[in-house]
């Protein structure tokens, strides 16, 4: 007994020993392990800003040489053999060694800080890559099969990704300052860029970046992934073609746009399209494509040009389906208006979490109108313009799929039916979080089968038959 009491005396002695009072305080023994990881940490930290500060000094260098006025004639490999021969000089001066691998890449960022977006070029040629998010000049993230990650790249200072900012929002004739703090612009291939700075950005400038993808999404893609089924695709492809009014709705980053890239393909080359858009970045095929685009305000808060103003003139430039980006305001009444006016075929998207959710969005963008319109008379015309409903998601696991197939059938007393043609169902998830489940019909023949029949498919039964 007596040893056990001494053993535990000896045990609460050395654990005492860890918290000695120092200058009224505790001092806590840091763990070694711990401690070793912060000093990698900053030293890759240190190793880092050092290169940035020397990317610095070489590019202002560089800019006191370069005519700027010629650089866009300039080809890319007799800019880099300048800089690189730029680079050495540098070096020799300021007496650093560096191996000729480091001295390559040092001199390709340098490249990119002038003909390109700097950090951001080597993720924008990552085709892994699909989204690019900067939460301030130091912290960078990409997506990566549907699941964020932080990346090692960092922008100099505040300033430095305020000049990428601006030569990207420039480009496209946009701006953004205190006064407009946030700008939706584009990136020359396409990709989609949203910016905002102080003072709504609390903590910095950031920058996201949907990227516009080189090898564009197709629906024989989307079976392979398992998204959708051949027989929804054979019925999705009728119903382009049948110019049938579809809606796509799914929340952030579930592939609306992409979805609406792929069914536009099957829309008739000899059919006159104009799509409406914030920000251009559809990828339609055909050559008859008039593309439009909403301006912000000047400077003075004046000529604006909206979704709806840009709705309303399609309407007198004789289309043939009319593509709206997305709605998100008034403009969905006159998209309504226009698909009961004879531009059969048209498409949008909208954010919405289920499909019943979408109709009631579109409810609520025409009452933003402020308009004293009966909602009965809203839900009719929702329920006479829209044929079909797409909901897609993104599922924990990073996937993006087709949730339902809807089709809306008329009303019932004040409501809009609603019916599921295909499905998803979740059966279970496996051990690596892969979300289980297949997209199959509910059995349910649409009224709308007819109509396709009308336009000459011919669609067997057995396509609509549960669990196909």
């Amino acid at each position: 007994m007596f040893r056990d009491f001494v053993s535990r005396r000896a045990e609460a002695k050395a654990e005492a020993s860890r918290h000695e009072p120092v200058s009224g305080a505790l001092r806590v023994v840091p763990d070694k392990a711990a401690v070793a990881t912060q000093h990698r940490l900053n030293a890759v930290d240190a190793t880092l800003r050092a290169r940035l500060d020397l990317k610095s000094r070489l590019h202002e260098v560089l800019l006191s040489r370069l005519n700027l006025s010629v650089l866009d004639r300039v080809e890319r490999s007799e800019l880099k053999a300048e800089i690189g021969a730029l680079v050495q000089d540098f070096l020799a001066t300021e007496n650093r060694p560096m191996r000729a691998e480091d001295a390559e890449k040092l001199t390709d960022e340098l490249l990119d800080e002038v003909m390109g977006l700097g950090p951001l070029e080597p993720l924008l040629a990552d085709p892994s890559v699909a989204d690019v998010l900067v939460n301030s000049y130091r912290n960078v993230y990409v997506e990566r099969d549907g699941l964020l990650e932080r990346v090692p790249v960092q922008f100099r200072d505040e300033r430095h990704l305020l000049r990428i900012i601006d030569k990207i929002v420039s480009r496209v004739g946009r701006r953004v300052d205190e006064s407009q703090p946030w700008v939706d612009a584009r990136l020359e291939d396409g990709s989609r860029v949203n910016a905002i700075i102080r003072p709504c950005a609390i903590d910095g400038p950031t920058l996201s970046i949907r990227k516009f993808s080189r090898d564009p999404l197709t629906l024989d893609r989307l079976v392979e992934r398992g998204a959708l089924s051949e027989q929804a695709v054979r019925v999705l492809m009728a119903l382009v073609e049948s110019r049938l009014n579809i809606l796509i709705s799914g929340g952030t980053g579930s592939g609306k746009t992409t979805m609406l890239n792929a069914l536009s393909s099957f829309i008739d080359p000899r059919q006159r399209i104009v799509t409406i858009e914030d920000a251009a970045e559809l990828q339609l095929r055909q050559e008859h494509v008039v593309r439009l685009e909403t301006r912000p305000a000047n400077l003075e808060g004046a000529a604006a040009v909206t979704q709806r103003d840009l709705v309303r003139n399609a309407l007198r430039m004789r289309p043939d389906r009319i593509i709206v980006g997305e709605v998100r305001g008034t403009e969905a009444f006159d998209m309504l208006q226009a698909m009961n006016t004879g531009h059969d075929g048209s498409m949008t998207t909208i954010h919405a979490n289920t499909a019943r959710d979408a109709l009631s969005r579109l409810e609520q963008m025409v009452a933003m109108m402020g308009a004293d319109m009966p909602l009965s008379v809203v839900r009719q015309q929702v329920a006479s313009g829209i044929n079909v409903v797409l909901q897609l998601a993104r599922l924990p696991d990073g996937s993006r799929r087709v949730i339902s197939v809807s089709e809306i059938t008329g009303m019932e007393g004040d409501v809009i039916s609603m019916q599921d043609i295909y499905r998803f169902r979740q059966t279970g998830r496996a051990s690596d979080g892969t979300i289980l489940g297949g997209f199959a019909a509910t059995g349910i023949r649409p009224k709308f089968a007819e109509r396709l029949e009308a336009s000459g498919f011919s669609l067997a039964a057995e396509i609509f038959a549960e669990g196909v």
